[in-house]
């Protein structure tokens, strides 16, 4: 079990902290440093103003450098960690995070155990009204961007021990104004909890899928439930047969491992309230099945479950967070594998709806999950459904390695989905899905088929999925373009991602508050 990191809030001036380090932030081609800076610079004598000034430190986003106290000077910090955020004109709370996020790990890399940072305002951040929700969101960008910089998934690592032991226990965040402090407090536990989601979800991803089966999901949420008081339950696959999830139980046949069917009930909000219904595909290895994938690569399919862990991750953090909302969220967990009984290219599913579907390609399945998942949220007449999923490589064509994309039957819905995105750096691009596109999934011989060729590919696979929502108003996310990173990043290491997390978080976060598009 990893360590849970402590961060605590307190009143106090940053130049008088004992940290191992003290972390501040600066824009770039400003001379003038900010006030919680200018204050330490007092203690070094000048020596941040001079990093500054000769051009050494230029505070380009991501940009890190490092002082260390002299013995003859004041400050009681052992270091100070100077981060960039870029110019002023294009600062963000993102970049706030990413600043954080490259600052924590240079951190861990001194071998330091402590830093603190000050909820401080390099970038006008805390300007305008309400001032106070400001200091909130400032405070959670620090220790979110922080927590997810910090992350190492060393597990399977029997050498190379002396990198992978350095971590850091422990940050301060300092407030100067006291009125401020509850504000400080409230974002810096929704940064923690947000970041520990986003790890959570990482390590579930980077496991290998000889550990993460369908079985370790779903004692992954029995755990879940019994800590947070969850209601959890797991649907095995005789339980699937005889509801008639043929659609499901049809991608799992080609794999010995069980299939199971995860449903966890959040009840924070009103008694008898709808709530909102979160499905994820959850393919804990995909294979393709008898449409096998090349094996360039195929060992990140180990990740094709990013859209159920982050339905997970969401559950237990609107549980930690105590959201006044009502959710359900509904987990179909199977593998994808091309034994001697899978299913084959030509074959007809009956799924739970009891439509009818043609499978062109076993290699798209998380759809035919998925419209399982779907049609079972209907059960619980949510007020929205919203479905995650590493869906379609078609994604990675059309909106790169940046954008998430959006889809769906309802305009305000999708706002809300896209300003959640735009709030927390995991942004969304909405793609259309206009009634011409249902033409390519049409069958000859089923009501449907699972694919419509490579045109659009993104698009069709959301309109094979609207098939299944029935009345509900829905949007899908498709994660397949940023769910693997292939290199290290501000935030973001490489490996899995965790992408969707966040946005699920942020969303439920804002209907929890009443703030809906």
């Amino acid at each position: 079990m990893k360590e849970t990191m402590e961060i605590t809030v307190r009143k106090g001036r940053i130049e008088d902290e004992s940290a191992d380090a003290v972390l501040l932030i600066h824009c770039e081609g400003e001379r003038r440093l900010a006030p919680e800076a200018a204050a330490v610079d007092a203690r070094l004598r000048g020596r941040l103003a001079g990093l500054i000034e000769s051009g050494e430190f230029t505070g380009r986003l991501n940009q890190v450098s490092i002082l260390h106290r002299a013995p003859n000077e004041r400050l009681r910090a052992k270091r100070v960690v100077l981060a960039g955020l870029g110019k002023r004109k294009d600062a963000s709370l993102d970049r706030l995070r990413q600043a954080a996020g490259s600052a924590a790990k240079a951190i861990r890399n001194l071998d330091a155990k402590s830093f603190a940072v000050p909820v401080h305002d390099p970038a006008g951040f805390l300007t305008g009204a309400p001032a106070a929700g400001r200091v909130r969101d400032v405070a959670q960008a620090l220790a979110e961007g922080a927590l997810l910089g910090l992350y190492q998934f060393t597990t399977y690592r029997t050498e190379r021990k002396d990198d992978t032991n350095k971590a850091v226990r422990k940050i301060t965040v300092v407030v100067s104004d006291p009125r401020a402090l509850a504000q400080a407090r409230q974002g810096v536990r929704q940064g923690q909890v947000t970041g520990e989601a986003g790890t959570f979800v990482r390590d579930l991803c980077n496991h290998p899928a000889n550990v993460v089966t369908p079985t370790y999901i779903a004692n992954a949420a029995r755990k879940i439930a019994k800590e947070r008081g969850v209601r959890v339950t797991v649907l095995d696959r005789p339980q699937m047969q005889r509801l008639g999830m043929g659609a499901l139980l049809g991608v799992a046949r080609g794999s010995h491992e069980p299939p199971k069917f995860v449903i966890l009930e959040y009840r924070g909000g009103p008694r008898g309230g709808r709530p909102v219904a979160l499905v994820g595909k959850t393919v804990t290895f995909d294979s393709g099945g008898i449409s096998l994938k090349p094996a360039d690569n195929m060992e990140q399919m180990k990740a094709d479950m990013t859209g159920g862990a982050a339905v997970l991750a969401a559950v237990r953090a609107a549980a930690r967070l105590r959201l006044p909302i009502n959710i359900v969220a509904l987990i179909p967990a199977t593998e994808n594998m091309p034994g001697g009984s899978a299913t084959k290219p030509g074959d007809v599913l009956t799924s739970l709806s009891g439509k009818t579907i043609e499978v062109i390609n076993t290699d798209a399945e998380g759809r035919l999950i998925l419209a399982d998942g779907l049609t079972y949220a209907n059960r619980y007449k949510p007020s929205v459904v919203v479905d995650i999923a590493t869906l379609t490589g078609a994604c990675v064509v059309a909106l790169g390695t940046h954008a998430i994309g959006v889809l769906g039957n309802n305009e305000r819905l999708i706002g809300e989905l896209k300003t959640a995105g735009e709030q927390c750096g995991e942004r969304a691009w909405q793609l259309p899905l206009w009634e011409e596109y249902y033409e390519q999934i049409k069958s000859d011989v089923a009501d449907v088929k699972n694919t419509g060729g490579r045109p659009g590919g993104t698009i069709t696979a959301a309109a094979f999925l609207s098939k299944f929502v029935g009345d509900a108003v829905w949007a899908h996310l498709d994660i397949a373009s940023t769910d693997w990173s292939d290199r290290d990043r501000a935030y973001i290491q490489k490996g899995a991602t965790g992408v969707g997390t966040r946005l699920l978080i942020q969303f439920l976060s804002n209907r929890a508050n009443g703030k809906r598009a």
